[in-house]
């Protein structure tokens, strides 16, 4: 992400709205590490207010709960895992009324981890009407290096699925 001079975008991000545009499709995030750095990017390619409804940070559980992710899975899966990622991208979804759903859900470091889910680790989830993707990641670099890895991956697995 660092290296775009002010009032350059992503290109990354302009090709997902550009892949938005072209199919006609709206989208929603929920950043529960990332926290608005998708959503940053997304709206820093001009004309993405057509194609980006919103985003939430749901850091705790308990807004993981509020839009829509079942408590049992969090119980069950942990906040960092697969089943959670793809409940966020699905729940946003349903949530804002957009056709995608983007989730991430990470240990951004630099505490946190564990031998069996390390500082690095990240779920991103695209949910659309034809169900939904998820990736598993482990990113070895700072806390906001890994972030941004996030938020770079997030929109590769959102290009990707939208071009199916």
């Amino acid at each position: 992400m660092s290296g775009h001079g002010a009032g350059v975008a992503n290109p990354l991000a302009a090709e997902a709205i550009a892949a938005l545009q072209e199919r006609g499709l709206k989208v929603a995030t929920a950043e529960a590490t990332c926290c608005g750095l998708i959503g940053g990017l997304l709206t820093s390619v001009p004309g993405s207010s057509a194609v980006f409804v919103g985003g939430v940070a749901p850091y705790s559980n308990r807004l993981k709960q509020t839009i829509g992710v079942p408590k049992g899975v969090l119980k069950e899966h942990g906040a960092v895992s697969a089943r959670a990622a793809e409940a966020l991208a699905m729940a946003v979804r349903e949530w804002s009324g957009a056709d995608v759903g983007l989730a991430e859900t990470g240990i951004a470091g630099p505490g946190g981890g564990a031998p069996e889910r390390p500082v690095g680790l990240f779920f991103i989830a695209v949910a659309t009407t034809d169900g939904v993707r998820c990736k598993r990641y482990v990113f070895e670099g700072s806390r906001d290096e890994n972030r941004e890895q996030c938020a770079e991956e997030a929109l590769r697995l959102l290009v990707a699925v939208l071009e199916g």
